[in-house]
C-alpha cells in the first residue's frame, strides 16, 4: 500500500543551504534515504523547493518543468562575474548614471523582457560543457563558450523602483537563471545590472505562504504530525479523472500493465489520450494512465503503488 511518507513536502529553503543540504538534513529528520529536490536554488536564494519522498520521487523529473515564481531585486550600475551581489565586480558605472535613469526607460527594459529569449547561462552554474561543471571551470579561471538557451518569462512585473535598486516579480519557464536575466536587463539599459537578491515564491502549485523550514519540519517530525504536510502523489494530479479497477484490474495495475474496459469497475467513456487516476476499491492510488483509443485500452504513464 502508498506509505504515509510518499509524496512531496513544501520546503521553505533558507539562506545558507544548498539544495543538497536541505535533501541531506531531510534524509536526518525522516530517517529515510529516497529523498530527491525538484530544482536548485542557489545558497543565497531563499524560498520554496519542492522535496519529493519515497514513490514521490517519480515525479522529481514533473515539478522540474513546472514554471516558477520569483522575486528579485535587481541593482543597477555593477557587473560581477557570478552576475549577483556575491560576486567579483567586473565593472561599475559611475553611481549618479544609475540613479539618474528614468524610471520609463527601466521599465521600457525591463518589460522588453516579456515572452521568449534566448539566454546564455552564466559561467557560474551547474551546467555541463564535455563534461565539467561551469562552475568548475570558472573557479579555475577558465570561461568557455555557451550556446544561448531559449527561455520563457510569461509573467515580469515591476514592484518598484528605487535607483539604483529595481525589484521585479518574475514567472518563467524552467532552466531561466533570474541572475541572468537581471545581468541582461542591466546591459540592455548600457548600465550594467547584477542580481542583489532572490526569493522564489512559487513552484508550480508550491506557494512560499505554504512552506515549512527545517526546523518546522523537525518539531512536526518529534510530535508525530509529519504525515500532515506530506501532499500524496496523486494531488498533483487533482485535475485528472478518478478512475477505479475491479479485482482483475487491480492485479493488472498491480503489475503496471494495460488495463481494458473489462478490468474497470464501471463502464467509461475516455476522450483520446485523456490522462486518469487509477484507483481500487481501497481507495489505493496506483497511478497514472492515458487513454489509447486506437488501442481501447488505458496504458500505464507513471505507477507509484509501492508494497
Amino acid at each position: 500500500m502508498n506509505n504515509v511518507r510518499d509524496g512531496i513536502i513544501n520546503v521553505y529553503k533558507e539562506r545558507g543551504f544548498t539544495s543538497h543540504d536541505v535533501v541531506a538534513k531531510l534524509r536526518g529528520i525522516l530517517k529515510m534515504k529516497k529523498i530527491g529536490h525538484t530544482g536548485t536554488l542557489d545558497p543565497e536564494a531563499v524560498g520554496v523547493l519542492p522535496v519529493c519522498l519515497g514513490s514521490g520521487t517519480k515525479l522529481c523529473d514533473m515539478l522540474t518543468d513546472w514554471d516558477k515564481e520569483y522575486v528579485a531585486v535587481l541593482r543597477l550600475g555593477v557587473v560581477t562575474d557570478t552576475q549577483d551581489m556575491t560576486g567579483q565586480i567586473l565593472s561599475r558605472c559611475d553611481e549618479g548614471t544609475a540613479a539618474s535613469l528614468e524610471e520609463t526607460a527601466v521599465r521600457d527594459a525591463v518589460l522588453g523582457f516579456k515572452g521568449d529569449y534566448d539566454q546564455i547561462p552564466p559561467m557560474y552554474s551547474a551546467l555541463k560543457v564535455d563534461g565539467k561543471k561551469l562552475y568548475e571551470l570558472a573557479r579555475a579561471g577558465r570561461e568557455v563558450e555557451r550556446k544561448p538557451r531559449r527561455v520563457h518569462i510569461g509573467e515580469i512585473e515591476i514592484l518598484s523602483v528605487e535607483p539604483p535598486l529595481v525589484r521585479l516579480r518574475v514567472v518563467c519557464s524552467k532552466g531561466t537563471y533570474i541572475r541572468t536575466l537581471c545581468h541582461d536587463i542591466g546591459q540592455k539599459l548600457g548600465c550594467g545590472g547584477a542580481m542583489e537578491s532572490l526569493v522564489r515564491s512559487r513552484v508550480g502549485i508550491f506557494g512560499i505562504k505554504d512552506a515549512l523550514t527545517l526546523a518546522e519540519l523537525e518539531r512536526l517530525r518529534d510530535e508525530d504530525k509529519i504525515s500532515s504536510v506530506i501532499i500524496p502523489p496523486d494531488r498533483i494530479f487533482a485535475r485528472d479523472r478518478a478512475v477505479a479497477v475491479n479485482e482483475q484490474g487491480k492485479r493488472m495495475a498491480g503489475n503496471g500493465n494495460r488495463l481494458g474496459e473489462e478490468q474497470l469497475a464501471g463502464r467509461m467513456c475516455f476522450a483520446d489520450a485523456e490522462q486518469v487516476r487509477i484507483y481500487d476499491a481501497d481507495g489505493r492510488f496506483y497511478g497514472i494512465y492515458v487513454w489509447e483509443q486506437a488501442a481501447r485500452s488505458l496504458k500505464p504513464v507513471k505507477m507509484f503503488l509501492t508494497t
